[in-house]
């Protein structure tokens, strides 16, 4: 049987922007996060942040304070009835940092292997999936995959949409406000596929 996700980035998208989360009291959920992740978990959607951590790399702070953040992360989810299903994340560069962080890895978005990981444990259709993020970065890597591709205005999203989205080559499929808005939008595309599969 194969699951249907719902792909997250993480800093701009689920929480506040700050530049590099180097210390855990920098975390905060950005507003509505919680309810649209709850909304996934009750239409039986799988959930899984996909986040580009280089600031391991980069010696901005170590690989443990991901984990410490993430745990977090899931606690003030868990205070809004809200789960993730799984949480990826690289912490490397190809050319910053020493190994074994200073690397060309399979894990760096736009590269898939983060998805590659998420398939053989949520046993994914990637034909099913939505990619939802705050980069033009996230949306290449949407394409990259197969999945559709949702830009958020959160974060850097509003700026990169007007300064450098022309220039995308991957276009985002939506574009919403926040996590909240592009959530109902997907519920809303599902709803619609399934009206039409039943021929109504």
């Amino acid at each position: 049987m194969t699951n249907r996700a719902v792909f997250l980035d993480r800093d701009g998208t689920i929480n506040e922007e700050v530049g590099y989360v180097n210390h855990i009291e920098r975390f905060f959920l950005l507003p509505r996060v919680g309810q649209a992740i709850q909304l996934l978990n009750q239409h039986g959607w799988k959930t899984a942040v996909v986040t580009n951590q280089s600031g391991v790399a980069r010696g901005y702070f170590p690989e443990s304070l991901i984990h410490q953040v993430h745990q977090k992360m899931q606690e003030l989810l868990r205070n809004e009835g809200a789960h993730l299903d799984r949480i990826y994340y690289c912490p490397h560069h190809p050319d910053i940092g020493t190994p074994p962080y200073r690397q060309k890895c399979r894990c760096r978005k736009p590269a898939t292997g983060m998805i590659e990981a998420a398939m053989k444990e949520l046993t994914l259709d990637l034909s099913r999936c939505y990619m939802v993020g705050d980069r033009g970065v996230d949306i290449e890597f949407a394409h990259q995959i197969g999945a559709q591709a949702i830009l958020v205005l959160t974060g850097y999203g509003k700026g990169e949409w007007e300064y450098y989205g022309a220039q995308w080559k991957a276009k985002p499929d939506h574009i919403a406000r926040d996590l909240f808005e592009a959530v109902r939008w997907i519920l809303q595309q599902e709803s619609q596929r399934q009206n039409i599969g039943r021929g109504e």
